[in-house]
């Protein structure tokens, strides 16, 4: 990566130290040993043993203290009568003075004291504090000490290489915390993270950073073994050089592994071990803490978390990808040498920086590739970036995938190219059951060794860039497309299947065919592949003139819009893991009693002309069986009271199905939803241990009176339509009501009679009248397009999070006026053509500022915060609106959006004006950090609405909330 130039100084700096001295004082003692210890820490320091010295300094002097970063001053004995050394001086206070050099002053055996008779630039540099020979007893140590003080000097400067890293400050900030350098103990510290992270860069800028504050420094980044050279010898090898880089001797010679402990264990050290691959290299370098003095610090970065935790390395700093914002800044500064996008490159610096996945590495090389190119290169390059790697990033990023084990390797290739999109462990592990991979070790490992991620949840996770890399080694496996073990590019894949050319050696096939469309096979596409295991088709439209006659004994059948009315008849299932076939043209899927054992997934839905579902009785390890919408489908297979694992079971929008088979007395089962099932009567039998449950929009009228005491477990139940025109039981833990669609005229007192109730929907209840007090618990009510409805008594304990009433023309005033004093926190909607009175600050259009009246000690008083209320107009279907809240001087107190109608899933025809009103989550002390500008004598309030069918703000109001119990108080100091 390029650096970005200092803007410091106006002169090159070839020196970091300049030492202004008398000879005959400190030549042949103390500045000997002074610049020994400067090339002992790499500190270049000026020499002027070749300039002939007379009364006057020459130009060279001058051009070499204007040269340097740092001036020593020595003031000796005779220093003052050397008229040589006061010109110097006073060249080096007119370099501070300029441009900020840094003076240091030695007082070597003389007292500060003595030198008031000197002059005027003398007298002042004699105040800059300094070390004083006098006060130490040996001067070896008092030099050491002048070393590290240079060097802590020269830190100021030399960071300066590091700071134009985009996130940098933040990096070392966190790395300092760790590092607890007050600490007198020595401190290991792991980083950690994925090839090309920034790992290396930060550990450097660290160095550089802190290595004036230690004695004795090293950073160390090869640990290559010589060939020919045994185990021990390459230890021993690897010893002398972290010894001879340390101490500052070429002429180390290690005949033993206890040689580091012998000579560090008493000296404050900081060695920085980078790329570390390997325990047994760590362990040889830095096996104890007590091979180090006290207060040493040993930093290791690695990819692999492994190693650290195995050598007892807790403290671990975790490099993350950079934000958006960050990935964007590193990209313009190798693409543009400036932090922001170059005018009109935004669009395709942004699709560079989602391509390179945020990666520092990536969007380096990459950016510095497209440096000075035409938008119209930009273009060109962006299909090139998105399909395969740039050489440099593809080098640093297979390091890591060279060092795994062999069934590693063909782990991570088996990820990169199937189950990379959000697929879980258990899935994975299922799906590989029948390798020798070890799935579930080898994904730990992969994960320690940062090629994947696994989330809290257990889901799995690559970056797009090593994504391209496992593409890419399988892209380079064979010159023949159809003997690689993965085919992934589609123009290959279409010729691979079109002519018959696939071998034995391919294992999965996925075939994205966005770009295509649609794609003629033969019938013998498959009849060469007969170790396929993974076959996925998406995206487009396969056509079959006829019946395939072969597909291989499958783990993975992902085929969307499959074109025929079955599977090849000699298609065996007996492996299969999941059948993903959604949209496909199937009648049925085949005959008789399979084994299914290793079955987990069937997922058919828009399957229209499926009519049957094959006997399910041996498929004893499925979870998951998804038929929503195959309308052709009469019943489901009476076997289903067998799958003691099945978690989720889904016929929605089946509309020929009537009755749903008995005892479904499943363990397992949590989820059933056979919403829109508009031909089933029956409530269906199921198990106790149901959670959620959706029987809207079918012929069911009640719930039956013995499931209120067995579910004790359903949290959400939905079970709106007409027909439902009574409810005389629920079961009382429901949490989650949604009664949209029915006929009711009154909330059933089963309703109010659940104490657990927290979201209720009745929208579209047209016939509905009245709703009256409900229980504490609820947060949520949704009475859209209720047009009956009159009467509302929504007081509840504790404020409510939403309350809407979107199409209610017909609440009389007193429930319009208990809705809008109801406390709540998100928002309200309702019918309303004016702001209402209780909002004091009102204006026309989408903005209000308000002043803040101060109260008699000069503060000004803002209770909770405020409400906000905005009159909409009635051409609206959905509208999503937004309030900024700003203070005078422009700063963002808080902002808040809410998703109106289009979290309330209501398309419907506004009828009328409404009032859309804000609530106490508008102003929160917790979102109110130190920074944020509260001094202020007013406040802005701006509202947005995303528009759907022209919604527009008309007016807006603001009411301050007072309550004294509950004051915020806003100081005016300052303001």
């Amino acid at each position: 990566m390029d650096s970005l130039p200092s803007s410091s100084s106006s002169h090159t700096r070839r020196y970091h130290g300049f030492p202004s001295f008398h000879g005959p004082d400190v030549r042949k003692k103390f500045l000997s040993h002074l610049h020994n210890h400067f090339e002992s820490k790499g500190i270049i320091a000026f020499k002027d043993q070749s300039i002939e010295r007379g009364h006057t300094i020459g130009p060279e002097l001058v051009q070499a203290i204007r040269e340097s970063r740092v001036s020593i001053v020595v003031l000796s004995k005779k220093y003052a009568s050397s008229t040589w050394c006061l010109d110097e001086l006073v060249e080096i206070l007119k370099c501070k003075e300029a441009s900020g050099q840094i003076v240091m002053t030695i007082f070597y055996d003389v007292d500060p004291w003595e030198k008031k008779r000197w002059t005027e630039a003398l007298a002042y540099v004699a105040t800059i504090a300094g070390e004083h020979s006098l006060n130490w007893e040996d001067e070896a140590a008092m030099i050491e000490k002048i070393v590290m003080d240079v060097s802590k000097k020269l830190d100021v400067t030399l960071s300066r290489d590091f700071e134009w890293m985009v996130g940098m400050e933040a990096h070392l900030k966190k790395l300092n915390s760790i590092l607890c350098l007050e600490y007198d103990k020595v401190k290991m510290i792991g980083i950690w993270g994925p090839a090309g992270i920034g790992k290396t860069t930060i550990a450097r800028a660290l160095y550089d950073q802190l290595s004036g504050s230690f004695p004795f420094i090293c950073f160390m980044g090869s640990y290559t073994s010589i060939m020919g050279v045994d185990e021990h010898d390459s230890k021993l090898l690897l010893q002398n050089k972290l010894l001879s880089k340390i101490l500052n001797r070429s002429d180390m010679s290690v005949n033993h592994l206890g040689a580091i402990k012998e000579w560090l264990h008493d000296k404050r050290v900081f060695i920085i071990l980078d790329d570390v691959d390997d325990l047994e290299k760590l362990e040889t370098l830095a096996k104890e803490r007590t091979w180090f003095g006290l207060g040493s610090r040993i930093i290791v970065t690695t990819e692999d978390k492994k190693i650290l935790k195995a050598h007892g390395i807790n403290d671990i700093y975790h490099v993350d990808f950079p934000s958006e914002k960050e990935a964007l800044e590193i990209l313009c500064l190798s693409a543009f040498k400036q932090s922001y996008v170059q005018d009109g490159f935004e669009e395709l610096a942004n699709k560079v920086a989602e391509f390179c996945g945020n990666l520092p590495l990536g969007l380096c090389i990459v950016g510095s590739s497209l440096r000075g190119e035409s938008k119209d290169e930009w273009e060109l390059q962006l299909s090139r970036i998105e399909t395969s790697l740039d050489r440099k990033v593809e080098d640093i990023l297979r390091v890591g995938y060279d060092r795994l084990s062999d069934k590693a390797q063909s782990l991570f290739l088996h990820i990169t190219c199937f189950f990379f999109d959000g697929k879980d462990v258990d899935y994975v592990t299922a799906m590989l059951a029948d390798t020798t991979l070890d799935v579930k070790n080898g994904l730990k490992i992969l994960a320690e060794k940062s090629l994947i991620y696994i989330s809290f949840h257990g889901l799995i996770g690559m970056h797009y860039l090593l994504q391209q890399l496992g593409k890419q080694i399988v892209l380079q496996q064979s010159n023949e497309p159809g003997k690689r073990q993965f085919l992934v590019e589609f123009e290959e894949i279409r010729d691979v299947l079109k002519n018959e050319t696939g071998t034995g050696s391919v294992i999965g096939i996925s075939f994205d065919m966005y770009k295509i469309g649609k794609l003629f096979i033969s019938k013998g596409a498959f009849k060469g592949m007969r170790n396929l295991k993974f076959l996925r088709i998406y995206n487009g439209k396969v056509t079959l003139l006829e019946d395939m006659e072969y597909l291989p004994h499958l783990r993975l059948l992902h085929w969307d819009t499959y074109p025929r009315k079955s599977l090849p008849p000699t298609f065996d299932p007996e492996l299969l893991v999941e059948l993903h076939m959604p949209n496909s043209n199937l009648e049925k899927l085949w005959g008789g009693i399979q084994p299914l054992a290793n079955l987990m997934k069937i997922d058919l839905t828009l399957s229209s002309n499926l009519k049957e579902i094959p006997n399910l009785l041996k498929a004893t390890s499925l979870e998951t069986l998804q038929l929503s919408s195959c309308k052709s489908l009469l019943e489901l297979p009476s076997s289903i009271s067998n799958l003691h694992k099945l978690k989720k079971l889904s016929v929605r929008g089946c509309y020929a199905i009537e009755v749903i088979p008995t005892n479904i007395n499943l363990a397992l089962l949590e989820e059933v939803d056979m919403g829109y099932c508009s031909s089933l009567r029956t409530f269906p039998d199921l198990s106790s241990n149901i959670y959620r449950l959706d029987v809207s929009s079918t012929k069911i009228e009640d719930v039956p009176s013995p499931v209120v005491g067995r579910w004790s477990h359903l949290r959400r139940l939905n079970i709106g339509d007409s027909s439902l025109k009574r409810l005389a039981h629920l079961p009382k833990m429901v949490r989650n009501l949604d009664l949209r669609n029915t006929d009711i005229r009154k909330i059933p007192d089963c309703v109010i009679g659940l104490h657990h109730l927290e979201y209720l929907t009745v929208k579209n209840c047209q016939k509905l009248v009245s709703i009256p007090g409900l229980a504490p618990s609820l947060e949520s009510l949704n009475a859209n397009n209720c047009q009956s409805l009159k009467r509302v008594y929504p007081y509840f304990y504790n404020p409510i999070r939403e309350l809407m009433f979107y199409n209610c023309l017909d609440l009389d005033e007193e429930a319009r006026r208990r809705i809008i004093q109801q406390s709540f926190y998100e928002h309200i909607c309702l019918p309303g053509r004016e702001i209402p009175a209780e909002f004091t600050h009102k204006a026309l259009g989408t903005s209000i500022t308000i002043p803040l009246a101060p109260d008699g000690e000069g503060n000004f008083v803002v209770a909770r915060g405020f409400k906000a209320c905005v009159l909409l107009s009635k051409t609206y279907r959905r509208f999503d609106i937004t309030c900024c809240i700003r203070s005078k001087r422009g700063v963002l107190i808080n902002e808040v959006c809410s998703f109106g109608l289009a979290s309330s899933g209501l398309y419907s025809l506004c009828l009328s004006t409404h009032l859309y009103i804000f609530g106490e989550e508008l102003f929160q002390q917790s979102v109110c950090h130190d920074e944020v500008d509260l001094n202020t004598s007013e406040v802005h309030f701006e509202f947005t609405v995303d528009m759907y069918d022209n919604c527009e703000i008309l007016e807006c109001g603001v009411k301050i909330l007072t309550e004294e119990t509950e004051g915020i108080t806003i100081s005016s100091k300052g303001g």
